[in-house]
């Protein structure tokens, strides 16, 4: 199984104002237009790759570099690594049936059609409003021109975010997380989120125990019961026994969270618990969905944690100064009639 060790950066979404026509062909920009997204993007990937070097102390500065530096972040850019989130086409109101489609764009303006497998997809779709709310994590066909899609519509009014998450196809490519903005009409009525470890979803009681600190790995175990007995019967869902997708309060940043433990093999079962490694690059409140699978069915748990500051670590103290040996008091005078130093 392919896992992320570091987070990503992504920048804010675009609007879409929807009603407009959308084509394979409309989604190619001018070619001026996206060489400089490309050199955006690659000036960007310069600062993000000497940050990550600092973090890793192979920045020239050591220990000092580790502790400044803040982790980096994904998921709040239509453009990153030389590929840009074309305008996505979908449904502009509650109840409306049709389709959401999007292109992956290179950096000469077409339509990118390799991509890696990872997590056993090509491209992972996640789609939630912004207050937290509406998430949905899907996994859309490309068609031959390097058209996304699936048959979609909206349950409720809104803004929402849509993320592509996708690894480009050839060695040593990183993952990639884009995306962008779209409103979607009608009234809107938006809920707060308030710190929760519990979830009932579809007769299932989700339980999290374990706690998101700042700029350090946390572990998370999640485990599933139904009718008050625990759930052994979790199936293989995307290489791990649960999915877990993190984004920070206010930008929703896309976080890193991978499982703990080996891949499972076709057929395998386990449960209740699912443990999982968290990163959180500040203090903060975070929205977390839990998917995972029983008897082929997906199901889907949000969770909210508040993630709290690192404790700061007390420097050592100095060691208090070794006594000066050739003192002057009478008694160090009286044994000076050695060599003067106390082998």
């Amino acid at each position: 199984m392919n896992t992320v060790t570091r987070l990503g950066l992504y920048g804010a979404g675009l609007a879409v104002v929807f009603g407009a026509a959308f084509t394979a062909a409309d989604a190619v920009v001018p070619h001026s237009t996206v060489s400089n997204w490309a050199k955006e993007a690659k000036g960007h990937q310069m600062n993000n790759d000497h940050t990550s070097s600092a973090q890793d102390g192979h920045g020239g500065h050591g220990s000092t570099a580790q502790t400044s530096a803040e982790p980096l972040t994904r998921g709040v850019t239509s453009a990153a690594g030389g590929y840009l989130l074309a305008p996505i086409a979908a449904p502009d109101e509650v109840g409306e049936k049709g389709l959401l489609s999007f292109q992956v764009l290179d950096s000469r303006g077409h339509a990118e059609t390799s991509f890696a497998t990872e997590h056993d997809k090509k491209l992972h779709l996640i789609v939630v409003r912004t207050d937290g709310a509406q998430f949905r994590h899907v996994h859309p066909t490309m068609d031959a021109a390097g058209t996304w899609s699936l048959p979609w519509d909206w349950a409720a009014a809104g803004t929402y975010r849509v993320y592509a998450d996708f690894v480009p196809e050839g060695d040593g490519a990183k993952p990639v997380t884009l995306t962008r903005t779209v409103n979607v009409a009608g009234s809107f009525a938006p809920a707060p989120a308030t710190p929760t470890k519990m979830a009932s979803v579809d007769g299932f009681t989700v339980s999290l125990a374990g706690d998101l600190v700042a700029r350090s790995s946390s572990q998370l175990t999640v485990s599933v019961s139904r009718d008050g007995r625990p759930v052994t019967t979790l199936q293989p869902y995307l290489g791990a026994f649960g999915h877990l997708v993190a984004l920070r309060e206010g930008d929703l940043a896309y976080l890193h969270v991978h499982p703990e433990g080996e891949e499972p093999v076709p057929g395998e079962l386990s449960g209740p618990d699912v443990e999982f490694a968290a990163e959180a690059p500040t203090p903060g409140r975070y929205l977390l969905y839990l998917d995972f699978r029983v008897d082929g069915k997906v199901h889907s748990a949000p969770f909210v944690l508040d993630a709290q500051a690192a404790k700061a670590t007390k420097p050592a103290e100095s060691p208090a100064p070794e006594q000066d040996d050739h003192s002057t008091s009478d008694t160090d005078s009286d044994a000076g009639s050695g060599d003067g130093h106390d082998h």
